[in-house]
């Protein structure tokens, strides 16, 4: 059985963000889909034009999803939280005990504007932990069916646990040492 990823990009989407969780989730296995919000390339906080595999219609059109995982990065973060094909995806995912994972800004702009958060621990970047009032200042947070993380500086961290959720340690372990990612445990 495999695991399926969705990995919703909004213009302005945190490239280090994105580019870490595609890269060592399809490195666990998984399969993982990039929509767009819109067709073609979308380009990132820093001017890194990505292209997707698909567009949110037909990602959103074909099977279900193991997680949805949403970058950070302004106004990355405020372009995915008002979309409603995101709002669906994030819904679907919660109703079926789905994981739900969010980086730097999309944990408060994304999850915790949409009630996502209600009565869990979270973190998220810096610049935001008054906009959460279950704040944790942990690098990765993991609270129910829901992992949030804070930034760029701890995106791989972020990745590792989704595979650890996703896959179990054991996975985990393989990832970590063929990346030569020294130290790392949860």
């Amino acid at each position: 059985m495999s695991v399926r990823v969705l990995v919703p990009l909004a213009e302005g989407f945190e490239e280090i963000e994105a580019i870490t969780v595609i890269d060592v989730l399809r490195r666990a296995g998984a399969e993982v889909v990039v929509a767009g919000l819109a067709a073609g390339p979308v380009k990132a906080a820093h001017g890194v034009l990505l292209q997707p595999d698909t567009t949110m219609e037909a990602a959103l059109g074909g099977p279900g999803f193991d997680a949805v995982v949403l970058p950070g990065g302004m106004p990355g973060s405020s372009n995915l939280a008002a979309d409603a094909r995101v709002q669906r995806a994030l819904g679907r995912a919660r109703e079926e005990g789905r994981w739900i994972g969010a980086i730097c800004a999309a944990p408060a702009v994304v999850l915790q504007s949409l009630g996502y958060l209600d009565g869990k621990q979270a973190t998220c970047y810096p610049s935001f932990a008054a906009q959460l009032p279950a704040y944790n200042s942990a690098r990765v947070v993991a609270d129910g069916k829901i992992v949030t993380s804070q930034g760029p500086g701890t995106a791989l961290e972020f990745a590792l646990e989704l595979v650890t959720r996703l896959f179990g340690r054991q996975k985990t372990d393989e990832v970590a040492g063929a990346m030569v990612v020294q130290g790392f445990s949860r």
